[in-house]
């Protein structure tokens, strides 16, 4: 149930982003600067792979707290492009759902990143709503984004 539920919200981020062009996946959609391109990126490494590789299955950190680096993972330069961050989106998924398949739900994680600070991590179980809660968040910011970029609406009532 669990892995249906976040599996909807990441083919939400996938539908709301379909259709789009290189160029609108780059554009700058707020005064903070971020992108669909960004928000795309942050999905792929500080989310699915930061939690479900490093976090669960014990993949070593590529640096401590790296969401606190000056523009993170939410700002783009030349590259990827959109197909290529898409792909890394949808093969990251794919590395996930091997982990969350082969990991107890009441399993520890493997390893604490000292930069969550005082954040209780019990087991899988928790990873996987918190991902959820946060994949819904982004998704509801790309639904934003993609309204301003050129109309279209995930959920229209």
């Amino acid at each position: 149930m669990l892995l249906a539920f976040l599996d909807r919200q990441r083919h939400h981020v996938l539908g709301i982003l379909d259709g789009l062009s290189d160029d609108q996946l780059r554009s700058p959609v707020l005064p903070s600067g971020w992108s669909c391109l960004g928000m795309l990126r942050h999905l792929t490494v500080a989310v699915e792979h930061y939690w479900f590789q490093c976090i669960i299955n014990g993949e070593a950190l590529a640096a401590p707290n790296r969401n606190a680096v000056a523009g993170g993972d939410w700002l783009v330069n030349v590259d990827p492009s959109g197909a290529e961050m898409l792909n890394a989106y949808r093969e990251e998924i794919l590395l996930s759902n091997e982990v969350i398949r082969t990991t107890s739900l009441d399993a520890p994680p493997r390893q604490i990143d000292p930069g969550l600070g005082d954040w209780v991590i019990p087991n899988l179980r928790f990873v996987m709503l918190h991902l959820i809660e946060e994949t819904a968040c982004h998704a509801g910011h790309l639904d934003a984004a993609r309204e301003i970029l050129d109309g279209r609406q995930w959920l229209v009532l």
